[in-house]
């Protein structure tokens, strides 16, 4: 089983196990894993893999075509669609044959990979899917797994493209990153701290987790995986950003000016010189392919207290690459990776890291609702952005009792006044404080361990003090 995947392995398993042909979408970003999951997918099954190119319709046919005969399978040369299906079923059915124990009807799956490219060449794609599936081999049990990289695409574009032929889908299946736990099952030998850098950095996004070695530190992995030329992940923040976007000159200013602090519409407006519409139009295509999120304020009695809604950069690695790598591209080409670090890096990298930390937080107070292990069963939760401060957990039940809770990575300990300040932060945000839970890597001062006994009653804490090794 790989890393992660149980669910959606299992959704795919069962709509393979069912007697029908189906035509499913698969998609999700680059490096998410979705070639991995589609391997463990087809182990044991009779299926054929093919990868789209960006061509014209009739070169796509041609290149699939010399795929076919290079495992000697005889095509035209331009083949049609459906003479391309039928020389697929006989791959798979030499295949089957060579294979003992193998049913002679086991359905047969054709994954067509990057299938947009086909589709940009081609919109009536999936209608011939359709056509070769009920009207010309009606007998033939084959589910077709058409997958993309291009969220933006799928889930704007693909229904305006293919009309009414969305109706011959059975099923789409998003592709999500995988949390941090999952990360840590990764790396079984990176520390709690190691692994919150690490996630800070990769997010999760299993394609970029292999390139990270947890038997060295993560500086040394900056140094040799990142800031070394010829490693992969060198230039992989600026191709991520690339693949799908043309303009890259205003996209690039917009990200480095997001990376820099700049999150308000008005703050980019002032740093970048561009209009707002523009920027609004170029934000709102970076949103549709999940590299930048627009956060809004837990909603609560005290909006007059929150600040309206601000934009984020919401891929780990591409905030990583607009944060130290843009900004300091002479210093990467003049610099060794060491010397890169130590001046450009090593500074901020702990308060860069500290914005995750409550990412991760987040999920460690899901995870825990899941089980049973907190008083309340959380409903939603998110974090308040407020004039005046954050708090960085609000999480709710489907009564309204509240956890509300901060997150200290930076700080030495978490000191009593700071237990304060989230008190104040909540009343601007007229939020309820039934539960309070502090997050902290280093500690807490003596103070708050003594409040939190004291507020302790009927086997119930209304105050939680939650370190690293808790966690």
């Amino acid at each position: 089983m790989i890393l992660g995947r149980g669910s959606e392995l299992k959704y795919l398993n069962n709509y393979y196990e069912r007697g029908e042909s189906q035509i499913l979408v698969v998609y999700g970003s680059r490096n998410v894993g979705k070639t991995a999951l589609l391997r463990q997918f087809m182990q044991g099954k009779p299926s054929h893999y093919y990868r789209a190119r960006s061509a014209s319709e009739r070169e796509q046919r041609y290149q699939w075509g010399r795929e076919l005969e290079k495992e000697k399978i005889k095509v035209s040369r331009y083949p049609a669609y459906t003479e391309i299906f039928d020389a697929v079923l006989q791959e798979a059915n030499q295949t089957k044959a060579r294979t003992a124990g193998r049913q002679a009807d086991e359905k047969k799956i054709i994954i067509v990979d990057e299938f947009q490219h086909i589709i940009k060449g081609n919109e009536n794609f999936i209608k011939e899917v359709h056509y070769y599936l009920h009207d010309i081999r009606p007998d033939a049990r084959v589910m077709f797994v058409l997958c993309s990289s291009s969220i933006g695409w799928v889930e704007n574009t693909m229904t305006g493209k293919i009309g009414d032929d969305a109706y011959a889908i059975s099923g789409l299946l998003k592709i999500k990153e995988l949390g941090f736990e999952a990360m840590m099952e990764y790396f079984p030998g990176f520390s709690m701290q190691q692994g919150i850098e690490a996630y800070a950095i990769l997010g999760g996004l299993p394609g970029l987790w292999k390139q990270f070695d947890d038997k060295i530190g993560i500086k040394e992995n900056i140094c040799r995986y990142i800031l070394n030329k010829d490693s992969f992940l060198y230039g992989e923040g600026q191709r991520m950003v690339e693949e799908e976007l043309r303009e890259m000159s205003v996209y690039n200013t917009i990200l480095a000016s997001l990376a820099a602090g700049n999150l308000k519409l008005n703050d980019l407006y002032r740093h970048t010189g561009f209009s707002r519409a523009k920027i609004s139009v170029y934000l709102k295509n970076l949103i549709e392919l999940e590299l930048v999120e627009k956060v809004y304020s837990y909603d609560t009695e005290g909006k007059v207290n929150a600040q309206k809604g601000i934009y984020r950069i919401c891929n780990h690695f591409v905030n990583f690459y607009f944060a130290y790598l843009y900004p300091n591209l002479s210093g990467l080409e003049r610099l060794t990776p060491g010397e890169f670090y130590n001046k450009y890096i090593e500074f901020s990298f702990k308060s860069y890291v500290a914005e995750y930390f409550k990412v991760v937080c987040r999920q460690y107070i899901e995870k825990w609702s899941r089980w049973g292990s907190l008083p309340i069963e959380v409903d939603k939760i998110g974090e308040w952005i407020g004039k005046f401060g954050n708090i960085d957990v609000v999480a709710q039940d489907e009564t309204g009792k509240t956890i509300v809770g901060i997150c200290s990575w930076d700080k030495p300990v978490v000191r009593y006044d700071d237990y304060e300040w989230l008190l104040f932060c909540a009343e601007k945000a007229k939020l309820r404080t039934d539960y309070i839970y502090l997050f902290s890597i280093q500690g807490f001062e003596d103070k708050l361990y003594q409040e939190a006994k004291s507020q302790q009653t009927g086997g119930k804490q209304k105050l939680k003090l939650i370190s690293m090794d808790e966690m």
